[in-house]
């Protein structure tokens, strides 16, 4: 069961928009360190807060909780003391052969806890005032300042004329994945005009949404925010989709193998390391680290 200091700190990374895994031993066959109930946070850098069993235990729950964060999909780990490959299953579930383990096993589920994307809206008006009412339920923050920042996913601009070209051109700059323009088509050519007399190029006028939303037929207030925010989750999706080969080809592998012991570790501060003939080697814990060193001396 998780305890009152971990759920607040739960709250408190979600609140900070902070991506971590919450990792719950669901069965411990002893002898084992852990026992059913224990649980702990698993941060994005493979720092652990909590407990769910010894240092080799803490590898794999590490190593594995940093899939889980990337894929975004819960995930049920098994830890086994036998000798052998690591078995990922159909089901969402992985048996980790984990040879440092002193006897017994223990089954953990590792739950991703990802953080919102963040909405930013410009403006005073009805229509800006349901979009901020509306997002949190479809799972987007919304800003507390008006001006986008790096990371954010969109930005609406419904200001009715006031303020708009500074939002919009930051925006822009910043690379938002969308930018919605509330407008007439002819006022939002004039603001593009705007746009374009400031020195902003084409290709990326053509970025801005205006008039912003899905065309619904929408009138009310509410009823455009529900058109916008349907093109903020499309986007949303797409940009998700995409990102799985744009990380593959763009990030550092998350775990390694210990040439010790053959277990798959995460790579991370928290892991030993060794750099040996211009290789860097990691590790379980320091025992495999010391008898590398020693055989690399040798």
């Amino acid at each position: 069961m998780i305890s009152q200091e971990l759920a607040r700190r739960a709250r408190e990374l979600t609140g900070a928009g902070e991506a971590f895994v919450t990792a719950t031993v669901v069965r411990a066959r002893h002898p084992t360190s852990a026992h059913a109930g224990d649980v702990a946070l698993v941060h994005a850098d493979g720092t652990i807060e909590g407990f769910v069993g010894g240092v080799c235990a803490e590898q794999s729950v590490r190593a594995y909780a940093l899939h889980a964060l990337e894929s975004g999909e819960p995930l049920l780990l098994a830890i086994e003391p036998e000798a052998g490959e690591d078995e990922p299953g159909e089901d969402g579930t992985v048996t980790v052969r984990n040879p440092c383990l002193a006897g017994g096993a223990v089954e953990i589920f590792l739950e991703p806890v990802l953080a919102q994307p963040r909405v930013s809206v410009a403006g005073e008006s009805p229509i800006a005032d349901s979009v901020r009412a509306l997002a949190p339920a479809v799972g987007l923050v919304v800003a507390e300042v008006a001006s986008p920042e790096a990371g954010d996913l969109a930005l609406v601009v419904a200001a009715h004329g006031r303020d708009e070209l500074g939002p919009l051109h930051g925006a822009l700059e910043l690379g938002i994945p969308y930018i919605g323009l509330v407008a007439s088509p002819a006022r939002g050519a004039a603001v593009l005009d705007d746009l374009r007399a400031a020195g902003v190029a084409d290709e990326l006028l053509a970025r801005i949404d205006t008039p912003a939303g899905v065309a619904i037929g929408a009138l009310t207030p509410a009823e455009i925010a529900v058109a916008i925010l349907a093109r903020i989750i499309s986007v949303r999706r797409s940009t998700a989709a995409a990102a799985p080969a744009r990380a593959a080809a763009a990030k550092e592998p998350l775990t390694a193998l210990d040439p010790i012991c053959g277990m798959t570790v995460a790579i991370g501060p928290q892991t030993p390391t060794a750099e040996v003939g211009g290789e860097t080697f990691h590790f379980c814990c320091e025992g495999c680290r010391t008898r590398f060193l020693e055989r690399a001396a040798a």
